[in-house]
């Protein structure tokens, strides 16, 4: 039985944790400073350690004794809670969804032999998984499009959003600046840039908007037009243009009454409140990817498409379980030595690899998250 040892007990977090325990194959403990959702685990059956993760000797105690470790803790700590984990020897499957180049740690990672799987939630994740598929299959990708969101059933005014996985790294994604790839060039543009309206079946009119998603895939796929964009409902970019623009998420101290404030503290304070996800909250999430190329010079299109929803029967989210499910998946991957590459390995290469986005995609199956192509094929 393989000791695994998830770090992080928040929604996404706890999921993994719950779905990873269910599997005969691995013995779990959850490490948190939650004493609060570390409680709500136990009750459950789950082992806990109680840790400050934002301390990388606690970190290295925290995965001591496991045999994987996967990292599911905020952004803003994710780069320096796999390092932690890597320089105490353990392999790590992650979906922090850090800022910083995660290639920084590969030396390190190959130096000790060990796995380091980054951004295997669903997007990143999927979409990664599904490029490096289709690169492994064609002679030559020629563009790739992922267009994905989370969000709730009931639109509520003012913002008609809830978050899904942490609020911060949500407000992360409308201020850190979008990379995407034109006529073979990197192109920069601000977060809630380039608006566009587009149709879903099942749920209507989305509006998407440039977000830093591409990530990894610039450095490791070669293709002349790649593109990442998240979709909300129409109306969401404005507000959020219009806070950034005001300086509502700046982290730059003004004084108030003599005491300096950081406008993003307040910022979060009153926002996050509005964002959280209450019980019984329903959301559901979807994404269309969208990879056209030639094969034997002939033009190649795949579409992808995944709308999930709400676990009724468990009280879980959507985006909880598209998240977290794909990281399990990924987590079996590796158990199964299907991936055993020393280095840190974004999903488009381990894509690249036979089999394992068809065993990613079955294992999410299995969980009720199913991916259909356009045509309306179902992927077993």
């Amino acid at each position: 039985m393989k000791r695994i040892c998830v770090l992080g007990a928040g929604r996404v977090g706890a999921t993994l944790a719950l779905d990873l325990a269910q599997d005969g194959a691995f013995e779990v403990t959850v490490a948190d400073r939650s004493h609060v959702a570390l409680d709500r685990l136990a009750a459950k059956g789950l082992r806990t350690h109680l840790a400050d993760l934002a301390q990388p000797g606690a970190v290295q105690e925290a995965v001591a004794g496991c045999d994987l470790a996967v990292g599911a803790v905020p952004g803003f700590m994710g780069f320096t809670t796999l390092q932690a984990v890597l320089e105490a020897g353990r392999p790590m499957v992650d979906i922090s969804f850090f800022p910083e180049d995660p290639f920084r740690l590969d030396g390190l990672a190959r130096d000790k032999g060990l796995v380091a799987v980054m951004d295997a939630g669903v997007a990143p994740g999927c979409d990664n998984f599904i490029l490096g598929d289709v690169v492994r299959r064609v002679d030559r990708v020629t563009s790739f499009e992922c267009y994905v969101g989370g969000l709730p059933v009931v639109r509520t005014w003012p913002f008609e959003y809830k978050a899904g996985f942490s609020p911060v790294d949500v407000v992360e994604e409308y201020t850190r600046p979008a990379r995407y790839v034109a006529h073979g060039q990197e192109i920069v543009m601000p977060a809630l840039s380039e608006p566009e309206l587009m149709d879903f079946p099942g749920i209507g009119t989305l509006e998407a908007f440039n977000t830093d998603g591409l990530r990894s895939i610039i450095r490791t796929v070669k293709a002349p037009f790649m593109k990442e964009k998240t979709l909300r409902y129409p109306g969401h970019i404005e507000k959020m243009r219009m806070l950034r623009e005001a300086g509502f998420f700046s982290t730059e101290p003004v004084e108030l009454n003599g005491v300096p404030v950081a406008p993003m503290d307040l910022t979060t304070r009153l926002l996050f409140p509005l964002w959280q996800m209450g019980e019984g909250d329903e959301d559901f999430t979807v994404m269309r990817v969208i990879v056209a190329g030639e094969k034997d010079g002939r033009p190649v299109r795949e579409t992808w498409d995944l709308l999930d929803r709400y676990d009724r029967a468990t009280g879980t989210t959507s985006m909880a379980r598209t998240t977290g499910y794909t990281c399990t998946a990924t987590v079996r991957l590796v158990a199964e030595g299907l991936w055993s590459e020393p280095g840190v390995a974004p999903p488009e290469v381990v894509g690249m690899k036979a089999g394992c986005w068809d065993f990613i995609r079955r294992d999410l199956a299995k969980r009720g998250v199913q991916w259909t192509r356009r045509d309306g094929t179902a992927c077993p």
